[in-house]
């Protein structure tokens, strides 16, 4: 049972973001600050990606861990309406599976940072490692990062 009603709920939902995200602004400032420049939510590119850095080929995918399935102890599966859910989060990361091998395909290079990454204590200290870690990725030659 839902502690609020069904127009709540709905309300609710609609107002979560999918794109400037807190996540996704708190990274772009941070690579912005260490002089990388990208565009924001490319279209053209499969699965348009949070960020694209031309200059380096590469693709950064911000990715909630509620919406997207992580295995982090964020991630929880709703009480309510399971089906709809199990369904709805299932086809996401199938989704993005498959707009990632065709990504690999067209050669992009790859980076998904996990929400989760940025929450618990710290955040400042947490957020300044994983633009360091983005930063040394994007120079380097790897084709996929996971943070």
């Amino acid at each position: 049972m839902d502690v609020v009603d069904k127009n709540t709920r709905s309300r609710m939902m609609s107002g979560i973001k999918n794109t400037n995200t807190t996540a996704e602004l708190l990274i772009r400032k941070g690579l912005h600050r260490r002089g990388f420049r990208y565009s924001c939510h490319k279209k053209g590119i499969p699965g348009t990606p949070d960020l694209f850095l031309k200059k380096y080929n590469a693709l950064v995918f911000v990715n909630g861990c509620f919406w997207h399935a992580h295995g982090c102890k964020y991630f929880k599966w709703p009480s309510t309406r399971k089906e709809f859910w199990e369904t709805k989060i299932n086809s996401n990361a199938e989704r993005d599976k498959r707009t990632r091998k065709y990504l690999l395909k067209m050669n992009y290079r790859i980076c998904t940072i996990w929400e989760c990454s940025l929450k618990g204590k710290s955040k400042e200290q947490k957020l300044d490692t994983l633009i360091t870690r983005l930063a040394e990725w994007l120079l380097s030659d790897k084709k996929t990062k996971t943070l």
